[in-house]
């Protein structure tokens, strides 16, 4: 909160603006001195050798260049680490065992699901077929379906968990302390 120095606020909250007030304001600023009067070492001051006159009347130095003898590397942002990642040979490794094992799998299962389909389609009479009771080759398939969509899930998740799991924590990890690594060196 801020110190009212015992003035009336008008409606906006701010000092009321009286004719008093606005005189005592004008003589304080005309009894200020010409020279600020505080020590501030950046008030009014050239840096040295930048733009002064080597002598009066004579030619001003040359302003340093800022720009070192070589040109500096590209400045690296987020996106340049993640490509650097995703050429790594790790992250090319990690891939390709997801692909090794992902491909036959959506292959087989695809495979399995269309000949379920052409198979009750085009061969209704095998489909028809008794297997046990009320239970015919149609619904055993149908069950199929579903028991093959849990195994695979159950692979799945086991062939990621035994190899690839370590292998992408390990290159998240890295790709993490890049990007940090960057965002420290920026501020």
């Amino acid at each position: 909160m801020q110190p009212s120095n015992d003035l009336h606020h008008a409606a906006g909250g701010g000092p009321a603006r009286t004719a008093g007030h606005t005189a005592g304001r004008g003589r304080a600023l005309a009894e200020a001195p010409a020279d600020p009067g505080y020590d501030d070492p950046w008030y009014d001051a050239l840096a040295s050798n930048w733009g002064e006159a080597a002598a009066p009347g004579g030619p001003a130095a040359a302003v340093p260049s800022t720009r070192p003898d070589r040109e500096p590397p590209a400045p690296r942002g987020t996106a340049d680490v993640y490509l650097e990642v995703q050429r790594s040979t790790a992250f090319q490794e990690v891939r390709a065992r997801y692909r090794r094992f992902v491909v036959p799998a959506v292959t087989g299962f695809f495979l399995w699901y269309v000949a379920y389909v052409v198979a009750a389609t085009a061969a209704p009479g095998l489909m028809a077929r008794p297997v046990a009771g009320a239970v015919n080759v149609a619904m055993v398939a149908g069950l199929g379906q579903f028991l093959t969509t849990f195994l695979l899930t159950w692979a799945y998740a086991r062939h990621a968990r035994l190899r690839r799991d370590r292998a992408a924590l390990d290159l998240r990890w890295d790709t993490q302390e890049l990007t940090r690594g960057l965002q420290s060196g920026a501020s």
